[in-house]
C-alpha cells in the first residue's frame, strides 16, 4: 500500500460497494454484447456485404470468445477492478498499464458519443422535427444523473435494460421464424431462406467488400469485456465471471448470427439502407401494427444502456489510473454513494463532444466515433491477449500460479486472435473514411507519451514495476 493510500485510509477496492449480484453480472455481460453496433450499424454493413455479413459476425464472434477466455483466465488468476490495465501493467510494464487504462477510457467516451448519436436517430423516427443534438444533450444529462446513484441501482437498471433487449431480440427471432414457416404478414409471400443467396449470391459485393465490414462488426462487439471492470464490485467473482464468459458463444450465435439470419431471410438484403436499423425496417416490412415503433423503442433502450455502461466504466478506470499515480489524485475520491463521481463527471463532459458532432455533422457523427472506438477497443483487446500470452509463459516457467479458469487452446488461440486484430487494423488503414481514426489514435498516443514524460519527471517511482499489485486482490 502506498503512503498516499495510507493517508486516505482505504484502497479503492475497499471503497467500492460489492453491490453486483450474479444475475446482474450475467445480464451486464449479455447486454454488453447487444448494443447500437448491432441494432443500427448492421444496416450500413448489410448494404455493403449483403447476407455474407452473417459470416463476418460469426467469424468475429469466434475471435471475441478467444479474447474473453484469455481475459477470464487472467481474471481468475487475479480479479481486480481495472482488470486489463492492471494486467498490462503487470506483464508489459507500467507504461502499457497507463496507456491501456487511458485508451480504454477514450474507447468508452467515444462509444458514449456513438450511443448518444444513435438515441438521437431513434428519437428522430418519432419526432423528425427535433434536432439530433438536442436529443443527444437531453439523454446525456439524464444518464449522468442516473450514474451518480449507487452501483447496486446501476446494476439493477442494467439488468432491466438488458432484459428488454434480450426479450425483444428473442421476440424478433420467433416472429421472423413464424413468417418464414407460416407465411403470414405482408412479407410472407417473399420471405424465404433462399433470400440469403437469391440476389447476386451470398457475397453480392465480393469477398473483399465483406471483409471491409469487419471493422464495423468488431465495433458491435465492444463492451463484452465490461465484465472485467465489474470484478471489483461483484459479490462472488470466482463464480459469476466464468459463468458470464462461458455463455458468450450461445449469446453470439443467437443474438447476432441467429437474429441477422432470420431478418435476412424475411426481408431481402437489397431493401436495407445505411442509417436505418434493420430490425425497425424488418418489422415495418412485416406490417405488424406498431411493431416498428416498439422495436425502435427497444433499440433506443439498447443505446441508452450502452451509454450508461460507458459512464460506469470510465469513472472506474479513471480511479484505477489515479490510484497508480497516472491521473489526478482527485479521481480517487468516492462520493457518499460510493461512486467515483468526479471521474464520471469529467467523462460525461468529454462525451458532450458527441453532442457537438451531432450539431456540426449529424450525418457523419456515427461513422466518425465508431471508427475511433473500434481502434481503441482493438488496442484494449490486443493488450488482454498479449498479457495472456506472457502470463501463460510465466506459469510454464513456474513463476506464477495457474488460473482456475484456463483458456482452451492456451496461448495458441490468443495468437490467432492477435493476428486477426492486426488484420482488421490493416483493413481500417485501407478504408479512406475509417483510417481517420488511426490519425486520431496517433495524436492520442503522442499526447499520452508527453503525459508519461511529465509523470516520470514528477514521480520516477511510477515507471517501476511493482513487486506486488497496487490494488488489493478480490474474490
Amino acid at each position: 500500500m502506498t503512503s498516499q493510500q495510507v493517508d486516505q485510509g482505504a484502497t479503492p477496492e475497499e471503497g467500492y460497494e460489492r453491490g453486483l449480484g450474479s444475475r446482474q453480472v450475467q445480464m451486464i455481460a449479455i447486454g454488453g454484447a447487444i448494443g447500437v453496433g448491432l441494432f443500427l450499424g448492421a444496416g450500413a454493413n448489410i448494404a455493403k456485404a449483403g447476407p455474407s455479413l452473417i459470416l463476418m459476425y460469426a467469424l468475429a464472434g469466434v475471435i471475441i470468445f478467444f479474447i474473453m477466455r484469455a481475459l477470464g483466465e487472467l481474471l481468475l488468476y487475479r480479479p481486480v477492478s481495472g482488470s486489463f490495465a492492471e494486467y498490462s501493467r503487470e506483464f508489459l510494464g507500467p507504461f502499457f498499464g497507463y496507456f491501456t487504462g487511458w485508451t480504454y477510457w477514450l474507447m468508452w467516451v467515444v462509444t458514449g458519443m456513438a450511443e448518444l448519436t444513435a438515441t438521437a436517430i431513434y428519437v428522430n423516427y418519432w419526432f423528425p422535427a427535433v434536432p439530433q443534438w438536442v436529443t443527444a444533450l437531453v439523454f446525456l444529462v439524464i444518464l449522468f444523473g442516473a450514474n451518480l446513484i449507487s452501483v447496486k441501482l446501476f446494476g439493477e437498471l442494467e439488468f432491466w435494460f438488458s432484459m428488454v433487449k434480450v426479450t425483444a431480440l428473442l421476440g424478433m427471432i420467433v416472429i421472423g421464424l413464424g413468417v418464414l414457416t407460416f407465411g403470414f404478414s405482408s412479407a410472407g409471400d417473399t420471405a424465404a431462406v433462399s433470400n440469403l443467396w437469391a440476389f447476386d449470391g451470398f457475397f453480392p459485393k465480393g469477398v473483399g467488400s465483406s471483409l471491409m465490414t469487419l471493422q464495423g462488426v468488431m465495433f458491435a462487439y465492444l463492451a463484452v469485456e465490461l465484465v472485467g471492470v465489474t470484478a471489483g464490485e461483484s459479490e462472488h467473482p470466482e463464480k459469476t465471471l466464468p459463468k458470464a464468459i462461458n455463455t458468450l458463444p450461445w449469446r453470439i450465435a443467437l443474438f447476432y448470427v441467429g437474429a441477422l439470419t432470420v431478418i435476412l431471410c424475411v426481408v431481402k438484403w437489397t431493401e436495407f439502407a445505411p442509417g436505418v436499423s434493420p430490425f425497425v425496417a424488418a418489422f415495418a416490412r412485416i406490417g405488424i401494427p406498431a411493431g416498428a415503433g416498439v422495436v425502435n423503442f427497444v433499440v433506443l433502450t439498447a443505446a441508452l444502456s450502452s451509454c450508461n455502461s460507458g459512464m460506469y466504466s470510465t469513472g472506474r478506470m479513471l480511479r484505477t489510473l489515479a490510484d497508480n499515480g497516472e491521473a489526478p489524485a482527485a479521481f480517487r475520491r468516492l462520493s457518499a454513494t460510493k461512486t467515483p463521481a468526479l471521474g464520471i463527471t469529467v467523462s460525461v463532459a468529454f462525451m458532450g463532444i458527441g453532442v457537438l458532432l451531432n450539431y456540426v455533422v449529424p450525418e457523419k457523427a456515427f461513422g466518425y466515433v465508431t471508427s475511433v472506438a473500434t481502434a481503441a477497443g482493438i488496442w484494449t483487446w490486443l493488450m488482454i491477449l498479449v498479457s495472456h500470452v506472457l502470463y501463460r509463459r510465466a506459469v510454464r516457467a513456474g513463476r506464477l500460479p495457474a488460473s482456475s479458469f484456463p483458456a482452451p487452446g492456451g496461448a495458441v488461440c490468443s495468437w490467432i486472435a492477435i493476428v486477426f486484430l492486426l488484420f482488421v487494423t490493416c483493413l481500417i488503414a485501407y478504408d479512406r473514411d475509417a483510417r481517420t481514426c488511426l490519425y486520431v489514435m496517433a495524436v492520442w498516443a503522442i499526447a499520452l507519451g508527453v503525459g508519461w514524460s511529465v509523470l516520470k519527471a514528477r514521480n520516477p517511482r511510477i515507471t517501476r514495476r511493482a513487486e506486488e499489485p497496487v490494488l488489493e486482490k478480490v474474490g
